[in-house]
């Protein structure tokens, strides 16, 4: 079914987004108007990638400095999702957290300027079927990639005066610099909560199915909180691991051993409670035992319960830990029988 927005409710949520505006006293990313992004953008010749949200555009503010803008479509919804980006995005600076450098909000129009950055996202190397960019990852740049991710997300959490949900953590979403250093992006679906409360309200679950923590499905699973967050950084962990998707089940041509013990989580689990290897690639002597590692961090993130799962800073330090003496936790599946 689809609504269309009458010219009155259009209005309002253009008044609503001036008022966010208006309110907005912090140091904050320059405003543009449109005809600003159309030059930025040269008249949007050159997309880097589309979305429900909209398209990106590479753009340039000057011959040195590259950007990439996000043109948001005009009928998506009320401006929740650009005065989240640009409240949250414009307001805080971590080397794992993509920085915003303008927006738009020009009548109807509205769209986002960041930092562009050349070797896009994690999406394209960890699930590369021609194996070019999944060779440039070995590794020790995958433990790397994977502990700067753990550090943007604990920032949100903890670094910042409110906490920051970001509710959508996955491949897509994390980009990569010259250095391949990851930086989170998308904060469309972030909530800010306070560091007193222990859980956050939401109306309405929110996240990409195969990433989304069971309680922000089901209150019945217990409390949304930076616990859903840990969830969601553990299945792209996993994911990281596996250089494939959790879930194949639409794809329907893999008839290995982990399709048909199930998913690729349930299939890491038994095998190493089973004391079995991973099957990765090794390059190197310390290979195995950083796959091995990074899937056990990994486990312990998709627990079930979200009292189970450790926080962002306990996952930092135990990706930053030396050795294999990381402990295998309880099944994560046995939950979710209920």
């Amino acid at each position: 079914m689809q609504f269309y927005t009458t010219g009155k409710t259009q209005k309002q949520n253009q008044k609503r987004v001036e008022k966010f505006l208006e309110d907005y006293r912090a140091i904050r990313p320059t405003r543009y108007g449109f005809a600003d992004i159309k030059k930025i953008t040269n008249h949007f010749s050159e997309r880097l990638g589309e979305g429900g949200y909209g398209i990106v555009y590479k753009g340039k503010l000057s011959s040195e400095i590259h950007v990439a803008v996000k043109v948001l479509n005009d009928s998506k919804g009320n401006g929740e999702e650009f005065i989240n980006e640009v409240g949250i995005i414009g307001k805080i600076h971590h080397v794992n957290v993509v920085r915003l450098v303008g927006f738009c909000a020009d009548g109807f129009r509205r769209a986002l300027v960041y930092e562009y950055l050349p070797n896009e996202s994690l999406e394209k190397y960890i699930f590369s079927t021609g194996g070019s960019k999944n060779v440039a990852l070995g590794w020790k740049k995958i433990q790397e990639i994977a502990l700067g991710i753990a550090k943007g997300i604990e920032y949100l959490h903890q670094g910042c005066d409110q906490q920051i949900l970001h509710f959508d953590i996955k491949p897509s979403n994390i980009l990569l610099d010259h250095n391949m250093n990851p930086k989170i992006c998308d904060f469309g679906l972030a909530k800010l909560c306070s560091k007193e409360k222990s859980a956050v309200t939401m109306t309405a679950a929110r996240g990409t199915m195969g990433y989304i923590a069971p309680e922000v499905v089901s209150r019945n699973f217990g409390k949304v909180s930076h616990k859903s967050d840990v969830y969601s950084f553990g299945m792209l962990l996993l994911e990281m691991v596996g250089r494939r998707k959790n879930f194949n089940a639409k794809e329907g041509t893999d008839t290995s051993q982990q399709e048909q013990e199930g998913s690729f989580p349930e299939w890491v689990y038994n095998h190493l409670n089973r004391g079995g290897e991973l099957q990765i690639r090794i390059e190197e002597d310390d290979d195995e035992a950083i796959a091995k590692k990074l899937a056990i961090i990994a486990l312990w993130c998709i627990q079930w319960q979200p009292v189970d799962r450790p926080s962002m800073k306990a996952v930092v330090q135990m990706l930053e830990r030396e050795g294999d003496d990381l402990v295998l936790p309880s099944s994560p599946f046995a939950g979710s029988q209920m």
